[in-house]
């Protein structure tokens, strides 16, 4: 009757509660591993206890509370030969498994992906995101990850399992043939590519991913700033209208500056002369012309001078015929001051000492000698 009163006075209690949110493993710590018989085992919701006797896998228990004794133990009573009389301490491990999710663990392209873009060519791209794992298996999660690990956290195997995420992103990747400026638009597909081909590794470990995100996906910034020009001319459009845009911004800003008065007319000057250098410059870079220079640059050779206007060509009426055409330079010695004659633009035919242009032909000439008597 005492000896029943002192035993039911040292009932082992064997529970674990989490309070470090990132510790998957946790052995249950007891001087010399001993379990009394009988002892209270309680496994709570997000968690599995295993029992692991003598280096060997032995019983496992899902959410609940046992009484250790042979009859929810059946392999560890295999293991020891135990009788239903058996009452004594036995020797053994206790490991609990947190099986819930551990979110928030990031992976990332330590080193750029090789990708054959359809519209850019070849490409270098760097993704990152984030996953969460969860234990599935608890003994297989023991014998390739664990061991006799009695503190494990997800630190000790995120590594492992950020290198197998990189690994399948890269060969999706690049064998997606997706545009990367399209990829933007295909994370969520990506990435259940990337979950599914990670999945029978991770079950070999006793692991799942349940979720995982393809957060970026960048190019190299000499590429990006490439592409933000190309984007720029895009949204300018007209060259033109955009240069007088600019011009018209010149201009006010400089005129904007002024103080009042004579300040702010020379910055209204400042600003027209600004405005019309820079549209002058435009246009002329536009027509494959260089602009105009000032200053030591200046002492470049003039350019040459533009050839000389086409001479005038002129036909002569005499006795209901026409002669010529003639260059104005040959008529001197043809006609008279009374001599019709006809050059393009004019309306019609004209005497030639009453045509502006023919003037000077007879400036040296007298006039003809008065009438007789």
């Amino acid at each position: 009757m005492v000896f029943g009163f002192i035993r039911g006075q040292f009932i082992d209690v064997i529970e674990w509660t989490d309070d470090t949110r990132n510790t998957m493993v946790y052995r249950f710590e007891r001087y010399g591993n001993e379990i009394k018989y009988g002892a209270k085992l309680t496994v709570r919701e997000g968690q599995i206890a295993v029992f692991v006797h003598e280096g060997q896998l032995a019983d496992i228990f899902d959410p609940g509370m046992y009484m250790l004794e042979t009859n929810n133990m059946p392999i560890m009573t295999s293991l020891q030969h135990w009788d239903h009389a058996f009452n004594s301490p036995f020797k053994s491990e206790i490991y609990f498994i947190n099986t819930r999710r551990f979110p928030g663990l990031k992976w990332g392209t330590q080193n750029p992906i090789m990708v054959r873009d359809p519209e850019f060519g070849p490409l270098r791209l760097r993704a990152f995101g984030s996953y969460a794992i969860r234990v599935t298996d608890g003994a297989a999660f023991m014998r390739e990850i664990v061991g006799t690990d009695g503190d494990f956290t997800q630190d000790k195997i995120a590594g492992q399992i950020r290198n197998i995420v990189v690994q399948k992103v890269s060969r999706v990747l690049a064998a997606s043939g997706i545009p990367a400026l399209d990829m933007a638009a295909n994370t969520k597909d990506l990435s259940d590519v990337v979950a599914k081909a990670i999945a029978p590794t991770l079950g070999e470990y006793g692991l799942e991913i349940p979720e995982l995100y393809i957060e970026n996906i960048s190019l190299p910034p000499e590429v990006e700033k490439v592409l933000d020009q190309r984007t720029s001319m895009g949204i300018v459009g007209d060259l033109n209208k955009f240069t007088q845009f600019s011009a018209a911004q010149a201009m006010q800003k400089a005129a904007e500056g002024g103080d009042g008065g004579m300040g702010a007319g020379l910055g209204a000057g400042m600003g027209m002369g600004m405005g019309m250098g820079m549209a002058q410059t435009m246009g002329q870079a536009m027509g494959g012309q260089q602009p105009q220079q000032t200053g030591p640059a200046a002492s470049a050779p003039p350019p040459p001078p533009p050839p000389p206007a086409a001479e005038a060509m002129w036909h002569i009426a005499e006795n209901g015929q026409t002669r010529g055409p003639f260059p104005q330079s040959q008529l001197a010695s043809q006609i008279t001051r009374d001599t019709l004659v006809w050059t393009e633009g004019q309306s019609g035919w004209q005497k030639a000492g009453d045509v502006p242009a023919l003037a000077g032909l007879f400036a040296s000439m007298p006039p003809p000698p008065p009438p007789i008597g």
